[in-house]
């Protein structure tokens, strides 16, 4: 893709209608509109930020986030950024700013969130990347990024099953996943 590619895409990012229920992402120069996610998401994320120390943390849900060197403007579920690192306006938060970044894998994210994403926010230097996995009732605990571009990833990984505490020390809790909602397994997941 050209420069003038790449402004075109921004230009129509900014400028996008999104229509009620739905929410667009700018993923790695392409445009990502998704429909809204179901209640047993909502839930897991509402609890996650629920435990997530309001006194220290900012929780912001659904907050465009910004990749020096990438052409992504993702909107993860949640964005935990310590208090103050981030004051200023505008929608996009900087992800040097950002502490931990949430998503819930839904249906049509599955992709997206366990590969794009994950180089994404590795690239960004995004400390921890928590992926909750609904289908599988699991969650991954990514830190250690390293690398630019699409092969940056996360050096260190660890899942633990929904019901076991998922400790996040960067954070200062043990997340607890014991009332986290369920889907019926997908077919093909990586």
């Amino acid at each position: 893709m050209t420069a003038v590619d790449d402004r075109r895409v921004h230009d129509v990012f900014e400028n996008l209608v999104v229509p009620e229920g739905f929410k667009a992402e700018l993923i790695r120069g392409e445009i990502v509109m998704t429909a809204g996610p179901d209640k047993v998401h909502n839930r897991i994320v509402q609890s996650v930020q629920d435990q997530v120390p309001s006194d220290r943390w900012e929780r912001l849900q659904t907050q465009d986030v910004a990749f020096p060197g990438e052409e992504s403007e993702p909107q993860p579920d949640l964005v935990v950024l310590e208090i103050g690192a981030d004051d200023g306006p505008g929608r996009l938060v900087p992800s040097p700013a950002v502490t931990m970044l949430v998503e819930v894998v839904s249906r049509t994210s599955v992709h997206r969130d366990y590969v794009e994403k994950r180089s994404i926010y590795a690239a960004g230097g995004v400390p921890v990347y928590l992926l909750i996995d609904p289908f599988k009732a699991t969650c991954l605990v990514m830190t250690e990024p390293v690398g630019t571009g699409p092969t940056a990833d996360y050096q260190s990984g660890r899942t633990r099953k929904f019901g076991d505490p998922v400790p996040l020390p960067i954070i200062g809790i043990d997340l607890d996943t014991s009332r986290f909602g369920t889907l019926p397994p997908l077919t093909a997941t990586p």
